[in-house]
C-alpha cells in the first residue's frame, strides 16, 4: 500500500544528460530516460508535445504526419489552417494521444530510416529531443547491429498524464517541452503561464538544482489548454525613449539664448577634440612610416599578424561557447580556477607529457590539456561519439586564449610505455592483454569507421595515442587530426600538407594524399607488429620505401622457425605459436599496399573476437598446467 501510494503521488525525474549515453539501455528508470512512469490517475489522456519546425517538417501536414497527430486538431490549436507552412523554428503545440504501454506513458508513431541515420540522430535531430536513443532499441528490437535504409520503426515520444497531487491542484494538462539553449525552467513556465514551484515538482527539480540541458524534456504541468500565443516569442525588449524635447518658453527668451549658446559651444568643443585626436593618430602614424631600423619595423608586423588572429580566435571561441547547445548537455564548462586548483596552478610536477597534466577533480583524476587554436571541430566530434574505446572529453574551459580540455584519466598511460619504452620494468604484456588492447583499438576504429555520420578517420593512430586504464583496456585518445570521409567510396586529395606520425602512415597517403578509413587499417596494421614484436615502428621499416608487408613473408613462410625471433622477446616465448600466427597472417593484410586490398575494420573485428577468446582459453589452461 505504501508503494502504491507512493508510486500515485510520485513526480516524474528529470531525464539529466543520461540521453547521450546509447548504448546503455540498462540505465535505471529513475532517470526516466525510456520514458515517463506510468503514475497517473488514468493510463489514457490527451497530452501536448512542443516541436520546432524545420524543413521537411514545417507544415500541419508534415508535422502531424511525423508524429502522428490529427492535423486538424493541431492546426485548430496553432490557430492556422491544415493547409499552413511555418517559419523556421516556429514552436508548434502537438496534441497527441498519450496512454501507457508497460511501465511508461508514451505516444507511438512511426518512421522510415533514412540514409546515414543512428538511433542518436533519429532521437535528437529528427525528432528534437521527444523520444530518445534507449527508447527506440527498446522499442525496436533490431537484430542487426546497423540501422538499414527504407527500415520501419516504432517511435515512442515522451508524454504523461496528471498524478493525483496535480489533479489535485486543477492541473489538467501535461506539456512535453524540448529544451533549448538558455531555457531555464521559470523562463518555460512563464511562457506557458505555469507556476514555477509546480514544474519543478513535477519534473523533481529543486531552486538548488534546477539546471536543464538541450535536447531534452521537461513536463509543464498546465491547468488550461494551451494556446498559440504562447508559442509566440517576446519582442525585443523596446529601445530607451530620446529624452523629451524642452517645452518652448515664449516668456523667457534669454532662457532660450542660454541654450542656444551650450549648442554652440558643444559642436566647437566636438569639432576642437576631433581635430586634435585626429592630428594626433596622424603623427604617429606618419612617425612610424618614417622609422626605418629593424628592431622597429619587425615589432610592428608581428603586431598586425597577431592582433587579427588573437581577435579572430577570441570571437570564435565565444561564437563557439554561444552555440554550444548540443555540446552543453554532456559537457561541463569548467572555470580556469577550478583547472589551476586542480594541477596545483599547472605545476610541473603535475605534468604528464607535452601540454597534458594531471589533475584532481572532485576527488578523481582527469587529464587536462591545454591547446590553442580552432578545437572546435575536435570537441564536437569528441562530444558526439560516445565508445568505452575511445578516451572520453568530459569538461572543456576557455581563458586568454588557450582551451584546456578535460578528459577521463587512463591511469595506466600510453601503449607505448609497455611494449618498447621500458618504463615498466618487471611488468610485461601477456599475450592475452595484447590481443585484448588490439580488440579494443579495433572496436573502437570500428565505431569511427562504421557508426559516426559521416565516417571519421583518426589519422594519428600509433601507440602513444592509445591509452591504458586501470584494467589495461585501451582507449583510443588526440583526436587532433581526426576528420570525416567524403567523396567517391570515402576518398578524397589532400590539398595540405600531409600530417602523421612517421612509420604509420600508409603508403596512398604519402604518395598521393589519399585519405579514406583505410588510412586507419594500415596504421592499426603497424600497431600491432609493434604489440607482437616489441619494436618501435621505425626500427621495423628498415630501409626506406620499404613496405612492412615484407618484412612478415620469412615469418609466414616457415612460421615454427620464425616465430621466436619475430614475437616479442620479452614474453619469453609464453604465446600460442598458432594463434600468433594468424594474428600475423591479419597484420599482413592490414599492410597490403594496394588500399582496397586491406580489410575493413569490422572484419578486423570478427576476427579479433575469435583469437581473443581462444587466447584467454589458451591462458587459462596455461594457468592450470603450471
Amino acid at each position: 500500500m505504501l508503494s502504491l501510494c507512493s508510486l500515485i503521488y510520485a513526480q516524474q525525474p528529470y531525464v539529466g544528460k543520461a540521453t547521450t549515453d546509447c548504448d546503455n539501455i540498462g540505465i535505471s528508470n529513475s532517470n526516466s530516460v525510456l520514458g515517463y512512469s506510468c503514475n497517473g490517475l488514468i493510463r489514457n489522456c490527451r497530452a501536448y508535445l512542443i516541436f520546432r519546425s524545420q524543413p521537411p517538417f514545417n507544415t500541419v501536414v508534415s508535422i502531424s504526419t511525423l508524429l502522428n497527430s490529427d492535423p486538424s486538431h493541431l492546426s485548430q490549436i496553432n490557430a492556422v489552417p491544415e493547409s499552413a507552412t511555418f517559419e523556421s523554428n516556429k514552436l508548434v503545440i502537438v496534441p497527441v494521444n498519450c496512454s501507457c504501454s508497460g511501465q511508461y506513458y508514451q505516444a507511438n508513431t512511426s518512421y522510415v530510416i533514412q540514409h546515414d541515420n543512428t538511433h542518436f540522430v533519429i532521437a535528437n535531430n529528427t525528432f528534437q529531443g521527444l523520444s530518445t536513443c534507449q527508447a527506440l532499441k527498446e522499442q525496436n528490437r533490431i537484430l542487426t547491429k546497423n540501422l538499414y535504409t527504407g527500415t520501419r520503426i516504432t517511435v515512442p515520444l515522451r508524454c504523461a498524464c496528471p498524478t493525483k497531487n496535480q489533479s489535485d491542484v486543477n492541473l489538467h494538462y501535461l506539456l512535453s517541452y524540448v529544451v533549448t539553449w538558455r531555457d531555464t525552467i521559470s523562463g518555460i513556465s512563464a511562457r506557458f503561464g505555469a507556476d514555477t514551484g509546480r514544474t519543478l515538482e513535477a519534473n523533481r527539480l529543486s531552486e538548488q538544482a534546477p539546471t536543464i540541458y538541450p535536447f531534452t524534456t521537461v513536463l509543464v504541468p498546465l491547468q488550461n489548454l494551451p494556446s498559440n500565443t504562447q508559442t509566440i516569442e517576446p519582442p525585443p525588449p523596446p529601445s530607451s525613449p530620446p529624452p523629451p524635447s524642452p517645452s518652448p518658453n515664449s516668456s523667457s527668451n534669454e532662457s532660450s539664448k542660454k541654450n542656444w549658446i551650450y549648442v554652440i559651444a558643444g559642436i566647437l568643443a566636438g569639432i576642437a577634440l576631433t581635430l586634435i585626436f585626429g592630428t594626433i593618430i596622424f603623427f604617429v602614424i606618419f612617425c612610424r612610416s618614417k622609422k626605418e631600423p629593424e628592431s622597429i619595423i619587425v615589432p610592428e608586423v608581428v603586431e598586425e599578424r597577431e592582433r587579427p588572429l588573437n581577435n579572430k580566435l577570441d570571437e570564435e571561441s565565444q561564437d563557439f561557447l554561444d552555440s554550444m547547445s548540443s555540446i552543453a548537455q554532456s559537457l561541463e564548462v569548467y572555470n580556469f580556477k577550478e583547472l589551476q586548483s586542480a594541477t596545483d596552478n599547472f605545476s610541473p610536477s603535475c605534468l604528464i607529457k607535452g601540454s597534458v597534466y594531471r589533475g584532481t577533480i572532485n576527488g578523481d583524476f582527469a587529464a587536462i590539456k591545454k591547446m590553442n587554436g580552432d578545437v572546435s571541430k575536435e570537441i564536437n566530434l569528441l562530444n558526439k561519439i560516445n565508445h568505452s574505446s575511445l578516451i572520453r572529453l568530459s569538461g572543456i574551459c576557455f581563458n586568454d586564449g588557450n582551451w584546456y580540455l578535460v578528459y577521463e584519466f587512463a591511469d595506466n598511460g600510453p601503449l607505448s610505455d609497455w611494449i618498447y619504452d621500458n618504463k615498466n620494468e618487471g611488468e610485461v604484456l601477456n599475450w592475452a592483454q595484447r590481443i585484448q588492447i588490439a580488440f579494443d583499438v579495433a572496436t573502437g576504429l570500428n565505431y569511427l569507421h562504421s557508426f559516426t555520420s559521416p565516417p571519421h578517420v583518426h589519422q594519428d593512430i600509433n601507440s602513444s595515442n592509445i591509452l591504458l586504464d586501470s584494467d589495461f583496456r585501451a582507449k583510443i585518445a588526440n583526436f587532433a587530426l581526426a576528420r570525416s570521409t567524403e567523396g567517391k567510396e570515402g576518398e578524397f586529395a589532400l590539398t595540405r600538407h600531409i600530417v602523421g606520425t612517421k612509420g604509420f602512415m600508409a603508403p596512398e597517403y604519402l604518395e598521393n594524399g589519399l585519405v579514406s578509413t583505410k588510412l586507419d587499417v594500415y596504421a592499426f596494421g603497424v600497431l600491432m607488429l609493434e604489440i607482437l614484436t616489441g619494436k618501435e615502428a621505425a626500427a621495423l621499416n628498415g630501409e626506406e620505401n620499404m613496405y612492412l608487408s615484407d618484412a612478415l613473408d620469412a615469418v609466414l613462410k616457415d612460421g615454427q622457425e620464425n616465430l621466436r625471433h619475430f614475437v616479442d622477446h620479452s614474453m619469453q616465448g609464453n604465446y600460442p605459436s598458432e594463434l600468433a600466427i594468424i594474428v600475423i597472417t591479419m597484420t599482413e593484410s592490414c599492410l597490403k599496399k594496394n588500399p582496397t586490398h586491406r580489410p575493413a575494420m569490422d572484419e578486423i573485428v570478427q576476427s579479433l573476437s575469435t583469437i581473443l577468446n581462444a587466447s584467454l582459453t589458451w591462458e587459462l589452461s596455461n594457468t592450470v598446467s603450471r
